[in-house]
């Protein structure tokens, strides 16, 4: 069977390596998928899931709140300052901080405020949307 070497890696670990036939991630300009011997490529992701297809036919979820997708032939690369495995996720943390920033966006005085609180909304909500993602997979 064909397979292409897939690793996720986070400021903090290496989230995920190993043999996959395919994944799936968010790319600046819409949904990427990759299968071995695709054509070179380094892109920005967008936050979201990275769905990656194991060789025996599973599936492993990684949440990434941006970052770089490196494709070469027969290696996949995803570089992020934040990865949480799937089953890592935590809802009611999630939702905590998805609170918080909506807060810190109704009480924000600067732009540099506004834009941070509406940055992290936006990854929250991908976060929250990889988990629902996640959970109907199981």
């Amino acid at each position: 069977m064909n397979t292409i070497h897939v690793d996720v890696v986070s400021a903090e670990e290496s989230i995920f390596s190993g043999e996959a036939r395919f994944i799936a991630l968010p790319g600046e300009a819409g949904e990427l998928g990759v299968y071995p011997r695709h054509t070179p490529l380094i892109t920005r992701i967008k936050p979201g899931s990275v769905r990656i297809e194991m060789a025996d036919g599973s599936e492993e979820f990684v949440f990434v709140a941006g970052g770089i997708l490196e494709v070469q032939p027969d290696c996949v690369t995803v570089l992020s300052d934040t990865a949480v495995r799937g089953k890592d996720l935590d809802d009611k943390k999630a939702n905590a901080a998805k609170a918080a920033a909506e807060e810190a966006l109704k009480n924000a005085k600067s732009e540099i405020d506004i834009a941070r609180a509406q940055s992290e909304l936006t990854v929250l909500a991908a976060q929250l949307s990889a988990l629902r993602k996640f959970r109907q997979k199981k």
